[in-house]
Parts: structure tokens; sequence; C-alpha cells
């Protein structure tokens, strides 16, 4: 086969390929116009969204304060660590 012909065949099968995509996506936005204006005239049939029981968020002075001193020992051990280069490789 000639190199010309590879593309030529080539350009032909792109542009029917993005011709279908083309296509599809204009019949889903018309369907959903569709869809969208036939449920508007049943405003009651439509389900409410109920919004799920939120959780408090903790209050700033909570942290525990054995929990607090476990963080800060663990970053001061991984700054100085880091300082003289003995860091581990994670694992």
């Amino acid at each position: 086969m000639a190199a010309e012909q590879l593309v030529a065949e080539g350009l032909v099968l792109m542009l029917v390929g993005m011709g279908t995509v083309f296509v599809f996506l204009t019949a889903l936005v018309l369907a959903m116009h569709a869809m969208s204006r036939v449920l508007a005239h049943y405003p009651d049939s439509v389900a409410t969204v109920q919004t799920a029981a939120r959780v408090p968020a903790p209050v700033a002075g909570a942290v525990d304060a054995r929990l607090a001193v476990v963080i800060g020992a663990a970053v001061h051990r991984h700054r100085r660590a880091k300082a003289t280069g003995r860091a581990k490789p994670p694992a």
C-alpha cells in the first residue's frame, strides 16, 4: 500500500469516528432537553433530595492532649532524620 492511500484511509476513519461521536452527543443533548421539558410538567413527581445528617466539626480544642504530643514527637523525629540525611524511604 502506498503511503498516500494509508493517510487517506486514516483521514476517512478519523472523520467517520468524529462524525459518529458528534451525532451521538447531539442526540444525547436533545434527549436531555426533551426529558427536561417533559418533567417540567410534573413538578410533584420529581424526587426531593434529602440532605445527609451533618456531622458536627470537631472543636478546635477537642484534640486529645496525648495525641497532640505523639504527633509533635513524630514531626520532630521526621525533621531531625531528614536534616541528618537518615530519613527512611517510604515503605
